[in-house]
């Protein structure tokens, strides 16, 4: 062993002695009714995740390198996709994602500016950001609230001789009915995005959400099923599209050549592009307008030893959201979300909805959790046509609603999630059931 690998291991050996030290007391540390807090998320970890991230940074490659290499091998592997692609966050997958759907190399499927893309008004602005920043035009509708998803009978009613893709979220984890989305999509020969940021590792019909539909994307911010601080992914089995995202993720180029590596495909002052002159160098061909998404191997660092302990928090949400199922199911005044027939989902959040006709609000019983240390959350923007961003938008040309969104409506006004983590244990999930009984109850 050289000097400088005794002393590198002599490092990580301490990085283990710093977790032990410094974090781990802060992942084992007891709950107490009343005076700890319970996040609706937040990070599992331990010394492995630390010494990966400085592992990564003593080798001082500070962009895409071996661990994101390594991290897009283990994800395709574990959705059983052929390709993944890492980005800097689930927001940049969902950018890649709808923006590689704009390429001219997709002929008469190219979305282009005025085409409409199918989504729902309830959930994560981020879904429908790049619909509305590239120039096309989202196309709302409604939800079902047994199951806080898109209304699949609305579908139909939403085509237009315009209509080019549908791109939805599965909701907090619990997928959309894929079956009948899908066999929309195909029906109309549309694209379909998944945006699987909420739900990675839920199972639709034996096979993993997000792998369905043409492309998939995930997030790994901190809240998420797994993390690397910032972080996401888009996979996909279409090798055109394959093709068109890696160009769009590294700047629009043309060239597949790795980081650091030269004349990949041995050709490299030898073809000819456009009007550019004969021979250009292949590494500085656009052939898109593309974006810089790539994260740093330190990111991936932390991702590839999440990877190893997702199964098990995949099984820990499972069982903490049977546990605040069976503990609230008996109470009248909520209606909870249940999982869609067919499906196996890992939960991102146990999302109650309060009946028409009870007495209190939505906002008093959040309050109630609230001052008692319980973590809250919307559904995100409850009805994102109703938020300052829709004001300068034109209804009818610039974005269209399918008939009226009355359930998005009940979800922004009457529904609120809390968390089931695994970082989470009976104690915390128990307090939380009875500070929820209690209010109800006493109302």
């Amino acid at each position: 062993m050289t000097q400088a690998e005794q002393l590198k291991q002599e490092i990580l050996e301490k990085t283990k002695e710093y977790y032990e030290l410094v974090h781990k007391p802060n992942q084992t540390k007891p709950f107490v009714s009343g005076k700890s807090r319970v996040n609706y998320a937040g990070r599992v970890f331990d010394e492995k995740e630390m010494i990966n991230l400085v592992d990564s940074s003593l080798d001082f490659w500070l962009t895409y390198g071996d661990y994101s290499k390594t991290f897009e091998k283990k994800l395709a592997e574990f959705l059983d996709v052929r390709w993944t692609f890492l980005v800097n966050s689930g927001s940049s997958a969902n950018l890649l994602a709808f923006y590689t759907l704009t390429s001219p190399l997709l002929k008469e499927r190219q979305v282009k500016r005025g085409d409409e893309v199918i989504s729902v008004a309830a959930g994560f602005p981020t879904t429908v950001a790049p619909i509305v920043q590239y120039g096309a035009v989202p196309v709302f509708v409604d939800m079902e609230l047994t199951h806080a998803n898109i209304d699949v009978t609305q579908l139909e009613k939403a085509l237009s001789p315009k209509t080019k893709a549908v791109m939805i979220a599965h909701t907090l984890g619990n997928p959309f009915n894929i079956k009948a989305v899908k066999e929309f999509c195909d029906k109309h020969n549309l694209w379909l995005i998944e945006d699987n940021c909420d739900a990675l590792g839920s199972i639709y019909n034996g096979r993993p959400t997000g792998t369905w539909g043409d492309i998939g994307t995930s997030s790994f911010y901190p809240p998420h099923h797994m993390t690397m601080g910032e972080g996401g992914a888009t996979y996909t089995d279409n090798p055109l599209l394959k093709k068109i995202m890696l160009s769009m993720r590294d700047w629009g180029r043309d060239c597949w050549c790795e980081s650091g590596v030269d004349n990949t495909c041995g050709c490299r002052f030898t073809q000819s592009f456009g009007t550019l002159p004969k021979g250009y160098d292949h590494k500085y061909v656009y052939s898109h307008f593309g974006f810089n998404l790539k994260v740093s191997d330190m990111q991936a660092a932390v991702g590839v030893a999440q990877l190893e302990k997702f199964p098990s928090f995949v099984q820990i949400r499972k069982e903490n959201y049977k546990k605040l199922y069976d503990g609230l199911k008996d109470l009248k005044e909520l209606q909870l979300v249940t999982a869609q027939p067919n499906s196996d989902p890992s939960w991102f959040g146990f999302m109650m909805t309060l009946k028409d006709g009870v007495k209190f609000t939505r906002n008093e019983l959040v309050e109630h959790l609230e001052n008692n240390n319980i973590q809250t959350r919307n559904l995100f923007a409850g009805n994102m046509t109703r938020h300052p961003m829709f004001d300068s938008m034109i209804e009818g040309s610039d974005y269209r609603i399918v008939g009226t969104l009355t359930n998005t409506d009940k979800i922004m006004n009457d529904s609120f999630w809390i968390g089931l983590y695994p970082g989470m244990g009976d104690d915390a999930l128990n307090y939380m059931i009875s500070k929820i009984k209690e209010f109800v109850q006493n109302a």
